[in-house]
């Protein structure tokens, strides 16, 4: 598969920015720098993700508290032009003030002078407004390319794009796999009819029972045999499915073993028919009403 054949999900043009291509699937950085691997092995997975097309990098100030972004930043040295870089700001340091301290803090880890996304990790006690103010500084200041939210169940994106600047809100980043899509009742459509995309952390499950659950269940894993392909895979490729015909999601697996890495990439060339697609639904459907947004 050549780079131009690779799924892409766009973002919209943003004031001076233009619109954006991105894979659809990216790499997670959640539970990197904290000693579950060595800092080289975590490094290298990112730079291989990078040489096979997986350039959305994402991360957060949260994940080992600044380490993961210690650890990107190591990815990135003298191959910064190479990647989307996506990072999250914690709610309570997302006021008008704390969040460009919080922005510059993650700058200085990342070893970077901007961020192409900059997210707010969940919603918090910090009045939305302030923190809208505080990413258009950042934005002015060239710190920041784009800002978007995450963990945003329906009623906060409605909230958030009522206000002033709001409506910039780039993407959602929200938990969604094959066992988990609950958002595709009324958050999903939502972001759709506003052209918003999604980002989907936990995409195959991981860091709970459920993966074990989903990686053995009969139905996925007959697909996969029919594919000539891992379970882990076909989740990847139900995730970022088109839906009506558009590629909407970006799914941000995170993988330290370099052939994680390489089954990841090749999820990209991986297309479910319709019929996998029809028994996946079967075997996993979706919730027939509103439900609590899932987050870990």
């Amino acid at each position: 598969m050549s780079r131009q054949d690779v799924p892409t999900v766009t973002l919209a043009a943003l004031g001076d920015q233009p619109a954006i291509d991105l894979p659809a699937i990216g790499q997670g950085t959640w539970y990197m720098g904290e000693n579950r691997a060595t800092p080289e092995e975590e490094v290298r997975a990112l730079q291989q993700g990078l040489e096979l097309g997986l350039t959305l990098i994402d991360t957060a100030e949260m994940y080992a508290d600044g380490g993961a972004e210690k650890i990107v930043g190591k990815a990135l040295q003298d191959r910064r032009d190479k990647a989307f870089l996506v990072s999250k700001v914690y709610p309570w340091n997302a006021g008008r003030d704390s969040a460009i301290s919080a922005c510059e803090q993650s700058l200085k880890r990342l070893k970077t002078d901007h961020l192409d996304l900059y997210l707010l990790h969940w919603p918090g006690s910090v009045p939305l407004e302030e923190t809208l103010e505080a990413f258009e500084r950042l934005q002015e200041q060239g710190k920041i390319k784009r800002f978007g939210v995450s963990n945003f169940d329906i009623d906060d994106m409605q909230a958030f794009t009522e206000l002033s600047g709001g409506k910039r809100c780039a993407v959602n980043q929200v938990l969604y796999h094959l066992g988990s899509r609950g958002i595709e009742h009324s958050l999903l459509p939502w972001q759709r009819q506003h052209d918003i995309p999604t980002m989907a952390y936990c995409p195959i499950a991981q860091g709970g029972n459920l993966r074990r659950e989903l990686l053995g269940d009969p139905e996925v894993n007959a697909i996969a045999e029919e594919l000539n392909a891992s379970p882990a895979q076909v989740l990847l490729a139900w995730a970022i499915r088109p839906v009506d015909g558009k590629r909407d999601v970006i799914a941000i697996p995170k993988a330290v073993q370099l052939d994680h890495v390489r089954q990841n990439a090749a999820a990209l060339s991986l297309k479910l028919d319709d019929e996998a697609i029809a028994r996946l639904d079967a075997a996993f459907p979706a919730p027939g009403r509103k439900t609590h947004l899932d987050i870990v």
